[in-house]
């Protein structure tokens, strides 16, 4: 009774180390890879803007690799056309895809091939099927993933090139993987991104890093679709602004110019 008692003892004492050892890792701060981002701007893009050919590359890594685990529920097929697509290719990407529709004449729902006004399909039914393929835990939808995590773009390529082996002595939990980014740096979802899993179409060398910035450029624009659109609406209000504030001068240096002060 004695020794059952003391192994008890025992293992919750363990059982609260590793705990606050966890606690600890998940409360430290986390300095993520700073990066410049051409749509943020910079001395060779001052305004900021996506890079085309980055953003299909993008969807290219999407479509192979994400998409088996991760939604993309508020994008539409159509919105594919802002990254260069032509009208039959985002029919044709889209058609490549099911939906289910209906009811038909009978009652009965069905599956026919996607439209370009349909958002992209989910790789699961629901949240249940998600987690029930993913051991309990569910990936989360990637539509507005660069806005939703603090740090953004270097949040997310930070957790996609911070993968590693977990140190000597680290209580790394049954199926999960050491991430050095990632807050406690116990992550459920195993390393998606290595050199080479995808070919591009463009023939750009798909390295670890090079996937990682393009899907982290990809998502960015789901994100934030309008940004260049909003930055452009931006400067031409400056332009506006500065144009009216001169003419308010030259206006007011003539009302008044017969005037003695």
């Amino acid at each position: 009774m004695m020794r059952s008692t003391m192994r008890t003892l025992i293992i919750a004492a363990a059982a609260m180390v590793v705990g606050a050892t966890a606690a600890q890792a998940s409360g430290e701060k986390i300095e993520l890879p700073a990066r410049n981002w051409s749509w943020q701007g910079g001395w060779n893009n001052v305004f900021g803007s996506f890079d085309r050919a980055q953003l299909q590359r993008g969807l290219q890594i999407y479509t192979e690799v994400c998409s088996g685990c991760h939604s993309l529920k508020l994008v539409t097929y159509r919105n594919l056309a802002a990254l260069g697509y032509s009208e039959d290719e985002v029919k044709a990407y889209a058609g490549a895809h099911e939906v289910q529709d209906g009811p038909n004449d009978d009652g009965e729902m069905f599956m026919r091939p996607a439209l370009p006004s349909d958002r992209f399909v989910s790789p699961f039914a629901n949240d249940q099927a998600a987690r029930a393929s993913n051991n309990g835990a569910l990936p989360p939808d990637l539509s507005l993933i660069a806005k939703a995590r603090k740090g953004g773009a270097n949040y997310i390529f930070g957790i996609l090139t911070g993968y590693e082996e977990a140190p000597e002595g680290f209580p790394l939990s049954e199926g999960m993987n050491y991430n050095h980014y990632f807050a406690g740096h116990q992550i459920a979802m195993a390393q998606p991104l290595m050199d080479d899993v995808v070919t591009y179409a463009d023939g750009t060398a798909a390295t670890t890093e090079q996937l990682a910035s393009d899907i982290t450029a990809f998502l960015a624009w789901t994100a934030e679709p309008e940004l260049e659109e909003r930055k452009s609406m931006g400067v031409r209000v400056m332009i506006f602004l500065a144009f009216f504030t001169i003419l308010l001068i030259a206006v007011k240096r003539r009302v008044w110019a017969d005037v003695k002060h």
